[in-house]
């Protein structure tokens, strides 16, 4: 059995199972604020053409290197609901704001780690794809 692992680790593309072990993804994005170590959850690809699906945190039984295990069984990652990427937040300068004050990041920032967007989520299911055992 392998050791468990930190959050701040979880790669794109590292397999998601049920609670019995049985496959139900592939991690896509790992959602969270790294700044103050929260972990939200998890963006997973249930397969090649299905929609990402949200696993919020308190589903996430065991992190071991390449493979995350959930608490839910296969009907209940199934029925998990679709992931929407949080809107951008933005910070309004003020009109005497200097351009270096403009283009810095506000500290308070939320830090989504690992975000890739839909660039991201293709590579992971082409490499779902790629790497599905011959028959």
């Amino acid at each position: 059995m392998a050791d468990p692992v930190s959050w701040f680790v979880i790669e794109p593309g590292w397999e998601v199972v049920d609670r019995d072990g049985q496959q139900v993804g592939r991690v896509e994005e790992t959602i969270g604020d790294s700044t103050h170590d929260i972990f939200d959850g998890l963006s997973i690809a249930p397969g090649v053409f299905g929609s990402s699906r949200y696993v919020p945190a308190e589903q996430v039984a065991e992190i071991t290197e390449g493979r995350v295990r959930l608490s839910l069984d296969r009907a209940g990652a199934e029925a998990l609901a679709q992931y929407r990427e949080p809107p951008t937040t933005a910070r309004i300068e003020p009109d005497e704001a200097s351009v270096v004050e403009r283009l810095e990041e506000p500290l308070e920032a939320p830090i989504h780690a690992r975000k890739g967007g839909a660039w991201r989520a293709f590579l992971t299911r082409l490499r779902m794809v790629l790497r599905r055992p011959q028959r």
